[in-house]
């Protein structure tokens, strides 16, 4: 599938980039195959000038035939919409190219192997006589047309799917970037908030939160802007976010971040912070007590796992979250609902049919999973 596709984008992508090449070397092929056949058949041999002299005036018309044909009639047919109208111009366009057709033959062609113009063969029984110009002349030149035609049909149809990747392509960067700019802001304005909370307390801690926050978003502004990441580059990130939780937290907070990963792979940006973020909103951030989280990455063959496992504490956000995630509540009234929401719309986006995101709500525990599959 892929190879095919690749030798369809070189062909369209010669075709576009050297339109006038393709179109000679179309018009070649054809002027050799039509008369190959009947060289060899005559033994003049493939070289012999006569005979290709016989068959390029032949080619004049055909020629005339396949371009009124594809720039002209068809265009003007879906353009305009006047069908009587674009079907007269047809019989009158293709009445003319076969009076020339049979002109050339009886003027040019025939004269070139010996044979002289009859004497009935006046320019009004050229002109006049429709069978002999239907019969032998329209259909001389349409079929040429028409392979011109279906092979421009082909082409443009590669044409009219490439544009429309295109299209999709940006049109889901451009969502990707603006869930980013949701989520960036999101992330910032928490941050900014712990920090604050520490340099309220005038923590010793809070030059090193601020020191952390520095490279998380040196990596945020610079370092993401492809659609993948290398795996490594995101674990970074984790640690110096998980470094800027425990200042805030102390020795309250337990936090178990282990990655088993034995090659590099590239991901997403971001997606795994959205997903320990909310570990950290709505677990540590709403249990009173000793909260944990547990956060494991993990490839294997051709599946990344992530899992975020957070405890529940009295009133723990994070069940309205998922109620609001699963569309069961409005996200309008409540404004910490956009990490779950937007890695999801993320998911579908980069990672369609290739991913699967599971919630799990225990008692005391909120468990989120991660698979995408790379193979």
């Amino acid at each position: 599938m892929a190879s095919n596709m690749g030798l369809s984008d070189k062909i369209v992508g010669l075709h576009r980039n050297h339109r006038n090449l393709s179109h000679i070397l179309f018009w070649v092929a054809i002027f050799l195959v039509s008369n190959a056949d009947d060289s060899y058949q005559s033994g003049e041999g493939l070289l012999y000038f006569n005979t290709y002299s016989f068959y390029a005036l032949s080619l004049v018309t055909q020629i005339g035939t396949a371009y009124f044909l594809a720039y002209f009639i068809i265009p003007e047919f879906f353009k305009t919409k006047k069908y009587l109208l674009v079907f007269l111009y047809f019989l009158l366009g293709m009445y003319g190219i076969c009076v020339v057709s049979r002109m050339i033959n009886i003027y040019i062609r025939e004269p070139m192997v010996g044979i002289a113009p009859k004497d009935f063969e006046t320019i009004y029984e050229i002109l006049t006589n429709l069978p002999k110009l239907f019969f032998i002349y329209f259909f001389r030149n349409f079929s040429i047309a028409v392979v011109f035609l279906f092979i421009k049909l082909l082409i443009d149809q590669f044409e009219v799917q490439r544009k429309t990747l295109s299209l999709e392509k940006q049109k889901a960067e451009t969502e990707l970037k603006l869930l980013k700019t949701q989520l960036n802001p999101h992330f910032l304005f928490n941050t900014l908030n712990n920090i604050y909370s520490l340099s309220i307390l005038q923590s010793p801690v809070a030059p090193t939160a601020i020191a952390r926050l520095s490279e998380i978003l040196d990596y945020m502004l610079y370092r993401v802007n492809d659609l993948f990441v290398p795996l490594s580059g995101e674990i970074g990130l984790l640690n110096n976010y998980i470094g800027l939780e425990k200042l805030r937290y102390d020795e309250r907070l337990l936090v178990n971040f282990t990655s088993t990963v034995d090659r590099e792979v590239r991901i997403a940006p971001l997606l795994l912070l959205s997903i320990v973020e909310n570990a950290f909103k709505h677990g540590a951030g709403t249990d009173s007590g000793s909260p944990r989280i547990d956060i494991d990455l993990s490839v294997s063959g051709p599946v990344f796992r992530c899992r975020v496992a957070n405890s529940r504490g009295r009133g723990n956000g994070v069940a309205k979250e998922e109620r609001v995630d699963r569309g069961e509540a409005g996200s309008e009234k409540n404004k910490d609902a956009i990490g779950l929401p937007n890695i999801r719309q993320q998911l579908g986006l980069i990672y369609p049919q290739k991913h699967d995101l599971v919630i799990e709500e225990q008692p005391d525990r909120f468990i989120v999973t991660l698979d995408i599959l790379y193979g």
